[in-house]
């Protein structure tokens, strides 16, 4: 039987007139990679930020780990890494450095031996005595990943983790991902607007196009039975006129 790890129901939020969520449903089951997949602008980021409890919804309710998020978010909380927008660092210290004051300020005793585990899950670990000054973009994003699986959570949410980053870039990020929830059994919500990475990497997906849900479901029954490109193209025409 599914384990359902994240519960949504008819959430919404609201800007004055503008409707950014509308009665928004999903479920995110136990080692699930899912990906939430729709154009810039559809919705995600403020999805994402009302599951961290960065956001308070105007209408629904969030459900995480079987709790509503309104009255345990702190518990919540604790069990969640992620990596919202470009994560940033103190340039002129180390890798480990940088992690080691994430674990400060977040009340973790980490430990040197958890700091390079988790820097050696991101291939980081040859680098962790390095400047993040010296690292690409890639290797930001990669030490981000880092900072958020350093208190080993259960749920991982990762909003457009390859914005921005070159071919190879990206091929390591989905590598990671897929590493995660395969070796680690972590459950991992994907957020993006690029088609090929979600159908490479997520085993559930959601498709959403302002504010609302186009189709939810397994990543191969959608292409075999929906057609994905047809949808993905069809919601992006829509949101360009």
């Amino acid at each position: 039987m599914e384990d359902p790890i994240i519960q949504v129901r008819g959430l919404r939020k609201t800007y004055g007139s503008f409707t950014a969520v509308d009665g928004l449903d999903l479920t995110v089951y136990r080692g699930d990679v899912y990906g939430f997949l729709g154009p810039n602008g559809a919705g995600k980021s403020t999805t994402i930020r009302m599951m961290l409890s960065l956001v308070k919804p105007t209408a629904g309710t969030i459900d995480i780990f079987g709790k509503p998020l309104a009255t345990n978010r702190k518990e919540i909380l604790r069990r969640i890494g992620c990596v919202v927008e470009r994560p940033d660092f103190y340039n002129y210290l180390s890798a480990r450095n940088n992690l080691e004051i994430v674990g400060r300020l977040s009340g973790t005793d980490v430990s040197k031996q958890r700091i390079l585990q988790t820097l050696d899950l991101v291939g980081l670990a040859s680098r962790s005595e390095s400047k993040v000054k010296t690292f690409s973009h890639g290797m930001k994003q990669r030490l981000g990943i880092a900072q958020a699986l350093l208190h080993s959570p259960d749920l991982i949410i990762l909003d457009e983790p390859t914005t921005g980053l070159d071919p190879h870039g990206m091929v390591d990020v989905r590598n990671i991902i897929v590493s995660l929830a395969k070796d680690h059994n972590k459950t991992i919500v994907l957020s993006s607007h690029i088609l090929p990475e979600v159908e490479l990497t997520a085993t559930r997906m959601i498709i959403i196009n302002r504010g609302k849900a186009i189709v939810e479901g397994k990543v191969h029954d959608i292409v075999r039975d929906q057609g994905l490109e047809e949808y993905f193209i069809g919601i992006t025409r829509e949101a360009q006129s």
